[in-house]
């Protein structure tokens, strides 16, 4: 299943900033166990956006309760599962198994 993951920030930007490389590191741990297929700040710089891949919503919550931004009350977080219909062919089958390959134009 993947989950689009909205990160809103509830603190001021130095506040976010004291964890900031805390959070990278625990992003870096996730993406290298393959469940976070990419991440990054929205452009509103409110807050950041993370699509990840898990077998449920209780291994994502398990996984967003050790984030630096968690722990320390920084940001909330809108976690939205969905399991694809139709993909791009170029995106990983592995995180669409049962959604179908549309060929690029």
């Amino acid at each position: 299943m993947l989950f689009a993951i909205t990160l809103n920030y509830l603190r001021p930007p130095e506040e976010i900033q004291t964890q900031l490389d805390a959070h990278k590191v625990w992003l870096v741990r996730y993406i290298q166990t393959g469940n976070i297929l990419f991440a990054g700040p929205l452009h509103s710089k409110a807050g950041g956006f993370l699509l990840a891949h898990a077998s449920d919503q209780i291994n994502i919550q398990n996984m967003i309760a050790e984030d630096p931004f968690y722990v320390h009350n920084l940001v909330s977080f809108d976690v939205q599962g969905t399991e694809p219909a139709i993909r791009a062919e170029n995106f990983s089958g592995q995180w669409a198994v049962d959604a179908k390959a549309i060929p690029l134009a």
